[in-house]
């Protein structure tokens, strides 16, 4: 799958408001790298929030959660 149709369908995903994961965009956009679609939709000037989550109990200390506000969301 491309970058552009990764990008797009999480971008849609966020403005529906909903909040993605790396283990969602594995699963549901086969992505691998999340962190960097967000910073090329920020780029493309989306404002999207982030925030570290902690992971008990493996060895990844924390993970990323990403959403856009309300607000913020474009249609």
């Amino acid at each position: 799958m491309d970058t552009f149709t990764q990008e797009s369908r999480i971008l849609a995903a966020l403005n529906k408001g909903e909040r993605i994961s790396p283990l969602d965009a594995l699963d549901r956009f086969d992505c691998l790298r999340l962190g960097a679609r967000i910073y090329d939709l920020r780029r493309k000037g989306h404002k999207i929030k982030m925030q570290l989550m902690p992971n008990w109990g493996t060895v990844t200390k924390h993970y990323a959660l990403y959403w856009i506000d309300k607000k913020d969301r474009r249609k």
